[in-house]
């Protein structure tokens, strides 16, 4: 689902300043996305690489900048690794979703004000039922507990999924995502556990650790704990054919690649910057050609 603009839909827009912030981002593919839906709708809009690394800040800096960013006119910021948890406190207001997940990807300028969403969860859940809702989905093996998988959690769960099962290498993160994931879905059964017993009679296993990326090579786990009867879904898009989605196909198993959720997460965000919503199918049909001009680059 796409959240209701924060932004009037009914006032003209006659430009719109938005960018992302975070460290290491220099690679985002946001600017494209954005502006390239911008202009297929006829608004005028600049978005910026706000990247901490070259720009010399962190995280203890926030509380400066995000005035800063407001009172030099940006409409609104996307958040990434590693400040979506850190501006949660320097918000206004949070939508209830970013307040369950513990994150914030989306933030709002409007009267003086910031408010805090959280569109991981819905761009992850659109993406998923456009690719693989047909498939069985009461039991869903969950690999990381990083911002990421708070987010795939609880859309798996807002979809009605009886059991996740989460693995992190780090056992006390998982148990934490576990209690907090679990006391908001009090019906299901939400466990942290090692990885095979997680994937273990899972209908579907969803990957959200970094390992797979082109800068984090290799596998997260062993694929011979798959079986053909499962579906596996990675959310790293770069690249969108990552070793894991490799080892599961050659199982047989149903697989989903993280280039929908990284177009969906943006079409809800550019739907709450400008209050107006986007062509999903164009956005996602123009991230598709840039990745086949990127791999042939």
């Amino acid at each position: 689902m796409i959240h209701q603009p924060v932004i009037d839909a009914g006032r003209p827009v006659a430009s719109i300043l938005c960018g992302l912030i975070g460290s290491g981002v220099a690679g985002s593919r946001s600017p494209q996305m954005h502006e390239g839906e911008a202009r297929a709708l006829g608004l005028t809009m600049v978005y910026r690489i706000l990247d901490g690394e070259p720009m010399g800040y962190d995280a203890s800096d926030l509380p400066r900048l995000l005035p800063m960013f407001q009172a030099m006119g940006f409409d609104g910021l996307n958040v990434t690794h590693p400040f979506k948890q850190d501006v949660m406190p320097l918000l206004d207001s949070l939508s209830d979703a970013a307040r369950a997940i513990g994150a914030v990807n989306t933030i709002l300028f409007e009267d003086g004000k910031a408010f805090g969403d959280n569109t991981d969860w819905s761009g992850y859940r659109t993406h998923f039922l456009a690719g693989l809702g047909d498939r069985r989905r009461s039991h869903i093996a969950l690999i990381g507990a990083g911002g990421a998988a708070a987010a795939v959690g609880y859309a798996h769960l807002d979809l009605g999924a009886a059991r996740l099962a989460i693995a992190d290498p780090a056992q006390d993160r998982a148990a934490a995502l576990a209690d907090r994931l679990g006391a908001l879905f009090p019906r299901a059964q939400v466990i942290a556990t090692s990885t095979a017993d997680a994937i273990t009679g899972a209908d579907g296993v969803v990957q959200t650790s970094p390992i797979g990326m082109e800068s984090h090579p290799g596998l997260p786990f062993d694929p011979d704990l798959l079986h053909p009867d499962q579906w596996v879904s990675d959310i790293i898009y770069f690249p969108l054919q990552t070793p894991l989605l490799a080892a599961a196909q050659a199982k047989g198993c149903a697989t989903l690649n993280g280039g929908g959720m990284a177009v969906m997460q943006a079409a809800h965000a550019f739907a709450q910057f400008t209050g107006i919503e986007p062509d999903s199918a164009r956005m996602l049909a123009d991230f598709a050609r840039d990745t086949q001009r990127r791999a042939a680059a």
